[in-house]
């Protein structure tokens, strides 16, 4: 059986200001789950002395937007240093199929957008109608054929179940903005990146968290797929996200 440190340092040897020595500090963890190609779906927790709420990051649902899963990398280190009186759980690369691809893509190796696959109430009237009518059957952004048809999106499915997250956050990229859905007040900006909220999709992670459940889901639109942001940006990025939180605890 292949170690975590060594499944991490193969799911990082592609993305963007992701040295091997954060791999090491990483401390990533394989989970149960696996992907369709059979890469296992890494996480770590980091927890809070006192914790008072639970956070769920994840980065890499679009494979193709490999820096998502950088700024995640980069996240764990600030969470050991600032917890935030949270219970964090770090998912980098939910879709590793997708980001360890030639070249990396969108969808996971069964060509299914995971960011379409979750279980909404509105999922088998309007999933695939919308994605035939509205993106023209783009192959990037095929729903599946049922929700939660894949192995990855099912494991989140799960994640959300089970650890039962106050705050999710995704990060994607690359249009540079801060979307919110949800309730609670959302925060207006991360670092650079300012609320612009464009709106919810038939399966999508901010529409089933965010709505379905009632959950805050602040999805991260990082400027470029392929390029990280700079070291000082992204922990600029973690200080707001961390005030935000202090100042809208956990109900």
């Amino acid at each position: 059986m292949i170690d975590a440190l060594t499944l991490c340092l193969g799911l990082a040897l592609p993305l963007p200001s992701v040295p091997d020595k954060l791999c090491h500090s990483a401390k990533l963890e394989a989970s149960a789950a696996a992907s369709v190609r059979g890469h296992a779906i890494l996480l770590r927790d980091v927890v809070a002395e006192v914790p008072k709420r639970r956070i769920l990051v994840l980065g890499g649902i679009h494979g193709d937007e490999r820096s998502s899963s950088s700024l995640v990398f980069h996240w764990i280190g600030h969470a050991e240093a600032t917890a935030a009186s949270a219970h964090w759980r770090f998912i980098p690369g939910l879709n590793p199929d997708g980001l360890l691809a030639h070249p990396p893509r969108r969808t996971n190796a069964n060509g299914v957008d995971l960011n379409r696959n979750f279980p909404t109430p509105d999922w088998q009237r309007d999933a695939v109608s919308y994605w035939a009518t509205k993106t023209k059957k783009d192959p990037r952004r095929y729903p599946g054929v049922a929700p939660l048809s894949e192995p990855e999106s099912k494991f989140l499915y799960e994640q959300i179940q089970s650890f039962k997250p106050d705050i999710i956050v995704s990060v994607h990229a690359p249009f540079g903005v801060l979307d919110f859905d949800g309730p609670s007040v959302p925060p207006q900006k991360l670092g650079r990146l300012y609320l612009d909220q464009v709106g919810i999709y038939p399966g999508s992670l901010g529409n089933y968290g965010g709505v379905t459940l009632g959950v805050p889901v602040i999805t991260v639109e990082l400027p470029s797929a392929t390029k990280a942001p700079a070291t000082a940006e992204m922990r600029q990025m973690w200080l707001d996200l961390v005030r935000w939180i202090s100042a809208h605890p956990a109900k």
